[in-house]
């Protein structure tokens, strides 16, 4: 891998190269570039959220495959999501722009396929996103009525379970705050991205350390590394397909067993492992509270991420009312982007109230729309612009091929393994609909551009002068 630096006309390394390639692709700068590397940093650290994946999922883990699926899931999928990583950032390199994946497809596909690529990827990425903040923020409210149930009391003491209504009511105060805060300027953003690293990293170090240390109870080491659990009670025995849904299920778990947290599993070890110790759970409240915080601070920089792709894509003409969600404010925030952005994720979720399943589904467009759209800018690299592409700074020298097919086929592997049904026998409550979700989302973007996009949109539009 090499790292050559970008250098401006007069032969010295540029001030902002950033800026200079910006240009180079036919874009005047717009958003404010005032974050630093760690403020970039913190935001993606936020997003990925260690707290927030683990506690929102921990239950299939236990349900299907326990210990195993739990310890070893984490290399076999941390290992091809880096991957996945890797040939993203080779092309970023070579085309940092805000509209990131559809800006790659458009460049990579060549001429003919430019604004279908450029449409495909653009749709699959921004609902994916907006599904993002959905499912996190939807967790955070989940998460919240929990801890109100044991500080009441827990299921089994009386305490008060919240109607879906108010989980939902809990949801939007959420995304409304998630939103005022992304209206403001971006050095005060700044600031909350790098406390929410800061928190994401110290609540994981301190909840690690904490949580065995109060516990009466351990499991022994046999038990942790080499147990399997088969029991999940969904009429599903084979190992090899247990281990499966356990590592890459794409669904949140809304319901479980019948303990104090009401069948929030991570809340109840934590709940647990506190009372037994000092005859008080309050202790584990408090934990929850660190990853309740943990996972507002990855809320708000999801609506961070949707509002700026909403805003590059909405800059091309590709949204409807597309110049309202492409201004910006006097401190250069793509506001009207913000508001959009939690407007759409509060709609997703309302589907919540209609029935599990149909939130579940939009939970999945989460999952696999953001992988395919991941993936598409990939393929085109490896496939259209093998020979064509010009890499960037960052580059993966002679590997960038190999790297890109090992990539693109992790997402279709496990494009496939989301769509695999999740109990048996299958019925309207146990189908797993991801393939409903993402395929409806495919038909609608491919039929939205035979019908209407393909006689007006033209791909990435300069706003440069030549």
């Amino acid at each position: 891998m090499s790292l050559p630096s970008h250098t401006a006309e007069n032969g010295k390394v540029g001030l902002d190269s950033g800026a200079v390639r910006l240009k180079e692709l036919g874009y005047k700068q717009e958003l404010r570039r005032d974050l630093s590397v760690f403020s970039n940093f913190a935001f993606s650290f936020s997003i990925i959220s260690v707290l927030t994946g683990i506690t929102t999922l921990y239950n299939t883990g236990l349900s299907f495959g326990g210990p195993v699926s739990l310890q070893y899931g984490w290399f076999i999928a941390g290992g091809f999501t880096m991957i996945v990583g890797l040939a993203m950032a080779e092309i970023c390199s070579a085309y940092p722009t805000s509209g990131g994946l559809y800006y790659w497809s458009a460049m990579l596909a060549g001429p003919r396929w430019a604004p279908f690529a450029s449409w495909l990827t653009g749709w699959f990425n921004i609902v994916g996103q907006w599904a993002v903040t959905t499912s996190i923020d939807f967790s955070l409210a989940q998460l919240i009525q929990v801890i109100i149930l044991l500080s009441t009391g827990g299921k089994n003491g009386g305490g008060y379970e919240a109607s879906k209504y108010a989980v939902i009511g809990m949801h939007g105060g959420i995304l409304l705050l998630h939103a005022i805060l992304n209206s403001l300027p971006i050095s005060l953003l700044s600031f909350f991205g790098q406390l929410a690293a800061a928190w994401n990293l110290l609540g994981v170090v301190v909840l690690t350390i904490l949580i065995p240390c109060v516990a009466t109870e351990r499991s022994s080491a046999k038990f942790v590394f080499t147990y399997f659990n088969t029991n999940n009670g969904d009429g599903i025995n084979s190992k090899p397909y247990i281990f499966v849904l356990g590592l890459l299920m794409s669904q949140y778990t809304l319901t479980g067993e019948e303990n104090d947290a009401g069948g929030y599993a991570i809340a109840e070890i934590f709940y647990q492992a506190f009372k037994n110790r000092y005859g008080s759970g309050a202790g584990g409240i408090v934990c929850l509270g660190v990853v309740a915080i943990a996972i507002f601070f990855c809320g708000m920089s999801s609506v961070t991420s949707n509002s700026r792709m909403a805003y590059a894509f909405s800059r091309d003409g590709a949204m409807p009312l597309s110049s309202l969600w492409h201004k910006v404010n006097k401190q250069e925030v793509p506001v009207n982007a913000v508001w959009l952005g939690a407007f759409i994720s509060f709609c997703m979720a309302l589907t919540y109230l209609g029935s599990t399943v149909a939130f579940q589904a939009m939970v999945s467009i989460a999952t696999i729309g953001l992988y395919v759209a991941y993936a598409l800018p990939i393929f085109f690299r490896v496939t259209l612009a093998s020979e064509s592409f010009t890499p960037g700074p960052f580059n993966l020298g002679r590997y960038g091929v190999l790297v890109g097919w090992i990539a693109v086929l992790w997402v279709v592997t496990i494009s496939i393994l989301f769509s695999l049904p999740v109990a048996y026998p299958i019925s309207n409550e146990t189908l797993n609909y991801t393939p409903v979700a993402v395929g409806g989302l495919l038909i609608l973007t491919v039929s939205s551009w035979i019908l209407s996009a393909r006689h007006w949109f033209k791909g990435p539009i300069t706003n440069v002068d030549s």
